[in-house]
């Protein structure tokens, strides 16, 4: 309320002041006026009285706090009334009064801020809790409680915890009550979960208005309620909602900390009242266990009794946090005097202006220090018995923390904490605030509550609200495929597949659900289904069912349940029977693959030869001779023709590879064995990659040979993405925009179709008479339209994945229902069962006909050639480093008197007889020449020389002997 306001109020009560002039103290006066407003006679004023005055008491007896100086109070009863509260901060203003503690309600902080900001003087409220006051309006209003910005975000996480998505808020219609309910819609909305109805009450409701509120109330489908009023009368709702059978199972109840105030103020609560609150939870402000606490606590019999006259009352949380405020506006009074503060007041202009007239306002005066003790109070540090008591930057409270608490039989049970800290916990928060923070979902804990109703299930937290309307369900009236849904001619009434998954499902959860099918769409060209889920979230219709794929623009929009139907997007195109011919034998391989095969048989032959020719007399002759046996050993390993030994470590080969030894047709006997260890490795290799080819090969060609090919130009999507030929699609499909969206086809490309038989006629007639190339659709669709169509075919593979679901609106508790209930029909065998009865076709499941079985590529066998290479390359390098070695060892003593130039040329003719010669030869040759050797050690270089000649001779007699003869 502006101040405008205030002179009118002031003028109807006719409250005079006097005037004043300037007044001077000193620095720390013997007094300082402190005042204070609430309403006594309240749940929350009657212990706050008490904890005030012993918290003066206590203060003015420590002369360490302030020095000498003595706290004065005045208090003054609010008596429930925002208007009593503005006229009694009013006549502080006149009595130089430092800061007030209060007011109690927040509607009268509301307005009392708007003083309070034009005197300067700082309000101190213990049990205002708005979220709103703590805005940057009300620059001298300080919360010394906890914000209800953080006890919305403790019931939005219990809410989020229980998975519960939906709540409705009953409220009082005041700022405490509108503003506690918006701060908790937004807690929730960050939680995705949302305040489904709001059931606003006055602030002073009688039964009657309560009574109207609950029952409509009981008409929603949520059955979470969050009780947020005043503690004064919220008794009364829960005794209402006994009386309308709102207390039984199924509901969940959830009180702010209003209900937590009655029980510590008032308890036991008689016997009436505890039944009709029993299993709801509640908030309690948490406060530690400190000696603090304890020593107050124990004191609290004897200051009740010294001024209550109205009997004993329990110590509240508002209590503790009263008495806290007394001592932080004592710390930081002190800090304002140790700052050289004056308690000084001026005249505001403002207010001068109306001297003379009959209300006499401009008696009030500025606190000139009143900045100061603001800065002072928002800097206080100190510990108290509600804990650490020291304000962020936001001017809250540190640590925020609630305790959870369960109402069972005669009294509760604390179940839990929440602190902003770390969110839900079983561990009290001082504990957590040692370790680093944990909100993961496995560390948010609470122990088990006893529901409404004796509950200890927790309950699904909503009902079918029974207002007595239909729910409204769109229903894609199709003119194709009508096995999965149609309408009976005539009429509003559908049948097919989805209409029968979804009645099945229905009948299979555990409350009625009255619906109407709606057709969306003109009855002439199958309706998008993207615009019938659009029409949801519009509110035209509650769900949707039918053929709905579930895809990602769609799942932005609304919640769908669990998949009934697998599916996806498939090629399907025209193709012919594709018989065995002359040249069939050739199919199982593509030509790369035969190319690369035969060259590795004239590799593996040559590089045997080199191996085997200094040792096996099978790989010496004539060089006609030579090269038919290394074509004849080569070609000869494809029929495993060779000794017993290879024959055997085939078998065994084979064995590891089969259960059962493999037969060989063919075996032809060739008299060439391999005697040398790198050729018996080498060609150990390639008998195992000549035995994978061979069976590769047989097993493919008898593929071709005894199953019926179908061929088709086209190979599947990338084969109509590299094209420009038109391509067909079911009318309303997503198909369309997913191939112009993600796959870049242009739309001119791309042809509607409505009916099976316009797709099978638009793919016979093929692009060059004004059809199709392919058809893309999903596949649920194209296994029903070639079930009678054999001379169509879908090709490639299926290239997106998706299902077919109910959709929902968002958050819907009864999507998450009839996905429980699909699972079901799964596990029990319906779905197959009605998947039988709508969609069971087999005209051309029986031929035994399939597309063509692609070639086998030369990258299926790319490792093996390579192991193969390797290990030729391999033998091949230690073979010639073997041979040089042995060529140099046996002729290091030719002579050194040749020139250098035929020198090289001579020893380079020398190696090439040496790799020629036989290794026999060799050896024996240099056993000879060591005994010469040693039988001539003393003759002289001529001898040598001669020796020398007459050896070079022996090499040039053999190497024309072994290419003549063979030996």
């Amino acid at each position: 309320m502006n101040l405008v306001w205030v002179l009118v109020l002031m003028f109807f009560c006719n409250v005079y002041f006097s005037n004043g002039v300037n007044t001077n103290v000193s620095t720390r006066p013997d007094v300082v006026n402190i005042g204070s407003i609430f309403t006594f006679d309240s749940e929350i004023g009657k212990v706050a009285k008490v904890a005030i005055e012993a918290a003066i008491k206590d203060v003015n007896s420590n002369p360490a706090v302030l020095g000498g100086t003595k706290l004065k109070l005045v208090m003054h009863d609010a008596n429930f009334s925002g208007f009593m509260g503005i006229i009694e901060a009013l006549q502080f203003m006149e009595s130089e009064t430092v800061a007030i503690i209060g007011p109690q309600s927040s509607v009268t902080a509301h307005m009392i801020s708007h003083i309070a900001n034009e005197l300067q003087v700082p309000l101190l409220s213990f049990a205002a809790t708005d979220p709103t006051l703590s805005s940057l309006q009300y620059p001298f209003f300080v919360r010394t409680t906890q914000n209800d910005l953080f006890q919305m975000a403790a019931i939005a996480e219990i809410v989020e915890h229980y998975g519960w998505r939906e709540v409705i808020a009953i409220y009082a219609d005041d700022d405490h009550g509108r503003n506690g309910i918006a701060a908790l819609g937004d807690q929730l909305a960050a939680k995705r979960c949302q305040i489904t109805y709001k059931a606003p009450l006055i602030p002073d409701a009688t039964r009657t208005d309560i009574t109207d509120a609950l029952v409509k109330v009981a008409l929603m489908e949520s059955r979470i309620v969050v009780l947020h009023v005043h503690p004064d009368w919220g008794i009364d709702v829960f005794a209402v909602a006994q009386y309308l059978g709102m207390m039984s199972s199924g509901y969940v109840w959830i009180a702010t900390n209003w209900l937590s105030t009655i029980l510590d103020s008032n308890s036991p609560l008689p016997s009436e009242q505890m039944d009709n609150i029993q299993g709801v939870i509640t908030l309690r402000m948490y406060t530690p266990n400190s000696k603090l606490k304890r020593d107050f606590i124990s004191r609290w019999s004897d200051l009740k009794s010294k001024t209550m006259a109205n009997g004993p009352v329990g110590l509240n949380t508002y209590g503790l946090y009263a008495y806290d405020t007394v001592w932080l506006l004592a710390h930081a009074i002190d800090a304002f005097f140790n700052q050289a503060g004056n308690i000084s007041f001026s005249d505001d202009s403002r207010l001068k202006e109306l001297n003379g007239r009959s209300l006499h306002l401009d008696a009030m005066r500025i606190f000139n220090g009143g900045k100061l003790l603001l800065d002072n109070i928002l800097q206080v540090n100190m510990t108290g018995v509600t804990g650490p008591i020291k304000f962020t930057s936001d001017r809250s409270l540190i640590r925020p923390a609630y305790e959870v608490i369960n109402v069972i039989g005669t009294g509760y049970r604390r179940i839990g904490y929440w602190s902003n800290y770390t969110g839900l916990s079983v561990v009290p928060p001082e504990t957590l605030y040692t370790k680093p923070p944990n909100r993961s979902g496995a560390n948010q804990r609470l122990y088990s509550v006893i529901w409404p109703g004796d509950a200890t299930q927790k309950p699904r937290g909503w009902v079918f609200p029974n207002h007595g309307r239909q729910l409204r369900i769109g229903v894609p009236d199709r003119v194709s495929y009508r096995e999965f849904i149609g309408r009976v001619p005539g009429t509003d009434m559908f049948k097919g597949y989805c209409i029968d998954v979804f009645t099945a499902a229905l009948s299979l959860l555990p409350y009625a659900v009255p619906y109407k099918l709606i057709p969306f769409g003109d009855g002439f060209n199958n309706p998008s289904d993207t615009e019938l889920v659009r029409l949801i979230t519009a509110g035209v219709y509650d769900a949707a069912v039918g053929d709905i794929a579930i895809i990602t623009n769609r799942t932005r929009m609304v919640d769908f349940t669990q998949p009934y139907v697998e599916s996806g997007l498939v090629v399907v195109a025209p193709v012919r029977t594709l018989h065995s011919g002359t040249w069939a034998f050739l199919r199982p391989f593509t030509p790369k693959m035969w190319a690369v095969t035969g060259m590795f048989f004239l590799i593996v032959g040559a590089v045997v030869w080199i191996l085997e020719h200094r040792l096996n007399d099978d790989f010496r002759g004539p060089p006609r001779k030579q090269v038919v046996t290394v074509l004849w050993f080569s070609f000869s390993t494809l029929f495993f023709s060779h000794s017993k030994r290879y024959k055997t470590a085939l078998i065994i080969i084979s064995t590891c590879l089969s259960d059962e030894l493999i037969t060989f047709p063919f075996l032809f006997y060739a008299e060439e064995n391999t005697v040398s260890t790198l050729g018996r490795l080498v060609l150990l290799i390639w008998l195992f990659v000549v035995l994978i080819i061979n069976s590769s090969y047989t097993a493919s060609l008898t593929s071709i040979l005894t199953v019926q090919q179908l061929s088709s130009p086209i190979k599947g999507i990338e084969t109509l993405i590299m094209s420009d030929d038109p391509i067909g699609y079911q009318q309303g499909s997503f198909a369309r925009n997913y191939l112009i969206e993600e796959l870049n086809i242009h739309k001119s490309r791309l042809i509607p179709l409505n009916e099976p038989e316009d797709i099978a006629k638009a793919l016979k007639d093929g692009p060059k008479n004004g059809g199709v190339a392919a058809v893309v659709d999903e596949r649920a669709y194209i296994e029903l339209f070639l079930s009678t169509r054999c001379e169509f075919s879908i090709i490639g593979q299926e290239f997106t994945k998706n299902g077919w679901g109910f959709a929902f609106p968002r958050d819907s508790p009864l999507a998450v229902d009839m996905s429980t209930a699909i699972l079901k029909l799964s596990e029990n065998g319906e779905l197959q069962r009605i998947h039988d009865k709508w969609l069971m076709r087999s005209a051309c499941t029986l031929q035994g006909a399939k597309l063509e079985v692609n070639r086998l590529q030369l990258r299926s066998f790319s490792g093996l050639f390579l192991i193969c290479g390797l290990a030729c390359f391999l033998s091949l390098l230690i073979y010639f480093i073997m041979m040089v070695r042995q060529f140099s060892r046996h002729y290091s003593d030719e002579s050194e008197s040749s020139v250098r130039s035929s020198r090289s040329v001579s020893r380079l003719q020398t190696f090439l007889s040496f790799a020629d010669e036989k290794e026999d030869s060799v050896k024996s040759r240099s056993k000879r020449r060591q005994i010469e050797a040693g039988s001539s050690r003393s003759g002289d270089g001529d001898e040598t020389v001669n020796g020398s000649k007459k050896i070079r001779a022996e090499i040039s007699s053999n190497k024309s002997v072994s290419f003549g003869s063979g030996i």
